[in-house]
Protein backbone atom coordinates (compact mmCIF):
# COMPACT_ATOMS: atom_id res chain seq x y z
CA UNK A 1 0.00 0.00 0.00
CA UNK A 2 1.34 3.38 -0.96
CA UNK A 3 1.36 6.12 1.68
CA UNK A 4 -0.50 9.31 0.87
CA UNK A 5 1.85 12.22 0.41
CA UNK A 6 1.44 15.42 2.34
CA UNK A 7 1.10 18.42 0.02
CA UNK A 8 3.76 21.10 0.04
CA UNK A 9 2.77 24.23 1.89
CA UNK A 10 4.96 27.32 1.75
CA UNK A 11 4.64 30.56 3.62
CA UNK A 12 6.88 33.55 4.11
CA UNK A 13 7.17 35.96 7.00
CA UNK A 14 8.89 39.30 6.44
CA UNK A 15 10.22 41.30 9.39
CA UNK A 16 12.02 44.53 10.09
CA UNK A 17 15.30 44.11 11.96
CA UNK A 18 13.84 44.81 15.39
CA UNK A 19 14.09 42.78 18.59
CA UNK A 20 10.30 42.37 18.73
CA UNK A 21 10.39 40.41 15.47
CA UNK A 22 11.84 37.29 17.13
CA UNK A 23 8.96 36.56 19.56
CA UNK A 24 6.46 37.44 16.83
CA UNK A 25 8.18 34.97 14.47
CA UNK A 26 8.10 32.28 17.18
CA UNK A 27 4.39 32.81 17.78
CA UNK A 28 3.31 32.87 14.13
CA UNK A 29 5.58 30.02 13.01
CA UNK A 30 4.76 27.85 16.03
CA UNK A 31 1.00 28.35 15.75
CA UNK A 32 1.10 27.62 12.01
CA UNK A 33 3.14 24.44 12.40
CA UNK A 34 0.82 23.19 15.14
CA UNK A 35 -2.29 23.91 13.04
CA UNK A 36 -0.90 21.75 10.24
CA UNK A 37 -0.29 18.89 12.68
CA UNK A 38 3.43 19.05 13.40
CA UNK A 39 4.17 17.29 16.70
CA UNK A 40 5.10 19.45 19.68
CA UNK A 41 8.67 18.12 20.01
CA UNK A 42 9.39 19.00 16.37
CA UNK A 43 7.76 22.43 16.76
CA UNK A 44 9.98 23.10 19.79
CA UNK A 45 13.15 22.10 17.91
CA UNK A 46 12.23 24.10 14.80
CA UNK A 47 11.40 27.20 16.85
CA UNK A 48 14.64 27.03 18.82
CA UNK A 49 16.71 26.72 15.64
CA UNK A 50 14.75 29.50 13.89
CA UNK A 51 15.11 31.75 16.94
CA UNK A 52 18.88 31.32 16.83
CA UNK A 53 18.97 32.11 13.10
CA UNK A 54 16.79 35.23 13.48
CA UNK A 55 18.81 36.42 16.47
CA UNK A 56 21.96 36.07 14.36
CA UNK A 57 20.39 38.34 11.73
CA UNK A 58 19.76 41.00 14.36
CA UNK A 59 23.28 40.70 15.79
CA UNK A 60 25.40 40.23 12.68
CA UNK A 61 23.70 41.47 9.49
CA UNK A 62 24.70 45.11 9.88
CA UNK A 63 23.00 48.39 10.65
CA UNK A 64 21.90 49.10 7.09
CA UNK A 65 19.77 45.94 6.77
CA UNK A 66 16.12 46.92 6.98
CA UNK A 67 14.65 43.44 7.27
CA UNK A 68 14.80 39.70 6.83
CA UNK A 69 12.58 36.84 5.74
CA UNK A 70 11.61 33.50 7.23
CA UNK A 71 10.45 31.13 4.47
CA UNK A 72 8.92 27.86 5.64
CA UNK A 73 8.06 24.80 3.54
CA UNK A 74 6.17 21.75 4.79
CA UNK A 75 6.15 18.56 2.78
CA UNK A 76 5.75 14.80 2.98
CA UNK A 77 8.95 14.19 4.89
CA UNK A 78 9.53 17.34 6.85
CA UNK A 79 9.93 21.02 7.32
CA UNK A 80 12.44 23.47 5.89
CA UNK A 81 12.97 26.96 7.30
CA UNK A 82 15.15 29.51 5.53
CA UNK A 83 16.16 32.71 7.29
CA UNK A 84 17.58 35.23 4.83
CA UNK A 85 18.91 38.75 5.12
CA UNK A 86 20.47 41.18 2.67
CA UNK A 87 23.33 42.12 4.96
CA UNK A 88 27.01 42.45 4.21
CA UNK A 89 27.53 38.68 4.21
CA UNK A 90 30.65 36.86 5.25
CA UNK A 91 33.78 36.70 3.17
CA UNK A 92 35.89 33.58 2.77
CA UNK A 93 38.78 33.17 5.20
CA UNK A 94 42.31 33.22 3.91
CA UNK A 95 44.28 30.00 4.46
CA UNK A 96 45.81 30.05 7.94
CA UNK A 97 43.72 33.05 8.99
CA UNK A 98 42.47 32.67 12.57
CA UNK A 99 38.74 32.68 12.97
CA UNK A 100 35.87 31.42 15.03
CA UNK A 101 36.10 27.76 16.05
CA UNK A 102 34.11 25.34 13.91
CA UNK A 103 30.85 24.72 15.84
CA UNK A 104 30.68 21.18 14.43
CA UNK A 105 34.10 20.21 15.74
CA UNK A 106 34.13 22.06 19.06
CA UNK A 107 32.09 21.08 22.13
CA UNK A 108 29.37 23.67 22.75
CA UNK A 109 30.73 24.49 26.24
CA UNK A 110 34.06 25.53 24.67
CA UNK A 111 32.59 27.83 22.03
CA UNK A 112 32.57 31.58 22.60
CA UNK A 113 29.05 32.87 23.21
CA UNK A 114 28.84 34.29 19.69
CA UNK A 115 29.69 30.90 18.16
CA UNK A 116 27.05 28.82 19.88
CA UNK A 117 24.03 29.71 17.73
CA UNK A 118 25.02 27.53 14.80
CA UNK A 119 25.83 24.62 17.13
CA UNK A 120 22.41 25.01 18.79
CA UNK A 121 20.70 25.02 15.38
CA UNK A 122 22.55 21.86 14.36
CA UNK A 123 21.54 20.15 17.60
CA UNK A 124 17.84 20.90 16.98
CA UNK A 125 17.35 20.01 13.32
CA UNK A 126 18.64 17.35 10.93
CA UNK A 127 20.53 19.63 8.55
CA UNK A 128 21.76 23.23 8.62
CA UNK A 129 23.47 25.04 5.77
CA UNK A 130 24.80 28.57 5.73
CA UNK A 131 25.25 30.47 2.48
CA UNK A 132 26.86 33.85 2.98
CA UNK A 133 28.65 35.99 0.42
CA UNK A 134 30.05 39.48 0.61
CA UNK A 135 27.46 41.95 -0.59
CA UNK A 136 24.78 39.27 -1.06
CA UNK A 137 23.65 38.60 2.48
CA UNK A 138 23.22 35.34 4.36
CA UNK A 139 20.76 32.48 4.08
CA UNK A 140 20.53 29.85 6.82
CA UNK A 141 18.57 26.78 5.72
CA UNK A 142 17.37 24.32 8.36
CA UNK A 143 15.65 20.99 7.62
CA UNK A 144 13.87 18.67 10.04
CA UNK A 145 12.24 15.32 9.28
CA UNK A 146 8.66 15.00 10.53
CA UNK A 147 6.46 11.93 10.82
CA UNK A 148 2.96 13.07 10.02
CA UNK A 149 0.19 11.50 12.10
CA UNK A 150 -2.80 10.16 10.17
CA UNK A 151 -5.05 12.84 11.68
CA UNK A 152 -2.77 15.77 10.80
CA UNK A 153 -4.78 18.61 9.24
CA UNK A 154 -2.28 18.80 6.39
CA UNK A 155 -3.07 15.17 5.48
CA UNK A 156 -6.80 15.95 5.55
CA UNK A 157 -6.24 18.82 3.10
CA UNK A 158 -4.64 16.34 0.70
CA UNK A 159 -7.49 13.85 1.05
CA UNK A 160 -10.06 16.58 0.33
CA UNK A 161 -8.38 17.68 -2.89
Amino acid sequence: MRAKSVPDVKFCLVFQCEAVSVPVMRRVLGDTLRRFGVDEDSVYDILLAATEACTNVLRHSGRDVPGYTVMTSLGPVGCQVEVADEGAGLGPREPGEPGEPDPLQTPVAQLPESGRGLAVMRACVDNVTLDSRPGRGTVVTMRKRISWPEDAPLRRLRAAS
